[in-house]
């Protein structure tokens, strides 16, 4: 899991040196932002993978509904690790309560 967590590492350091100067407001909000676009993504795929948009028919697979999940993941990733310094033991903390909670 330290391999993902560097390059996570990785990605956010790249966002923070590329950022537009316009998107330099409050670069936490922004990455939060994110994750809701990312998310849209993954429900057009989806709409796409079952045909669901008339206008559209099958336009995805979902393989592509997988790759617009996987994107989300990174992005809450990065916006997790912009929020504070140990993204990685914020997420094993919240994963261990969310299984003790569900008892299993």
């Amino acid at each position: 899991m330290d391999e993902v967590w560097d390059r996570v590492e990785r990605l956010r350091r790249w966002l923070d040196a590329e950022a537009a100067p316009a998107a330099s407001g409050d670069t936490r909000l922004l990455r939060v932002l994110k994750i809701g676009e990312e998310f849209g993504e993954v429900a057009e795929a989806l709409h796409g993978a079952l045909g669901a948009n008339p206008r559209k028919g099958a336009s995805h697979g979902w393989e592509d509904v997988e790759r617009e999940l996987c994107d989300v993941i990174v992005t809450a990733m990065v916006a997790l690790h912009t929020l504070g310094p140990d993204a990685p033991a914020a997420l094993r903390e919240r994963l261990g309560h969310l299984v003790d909670r569900a008892g299993v």
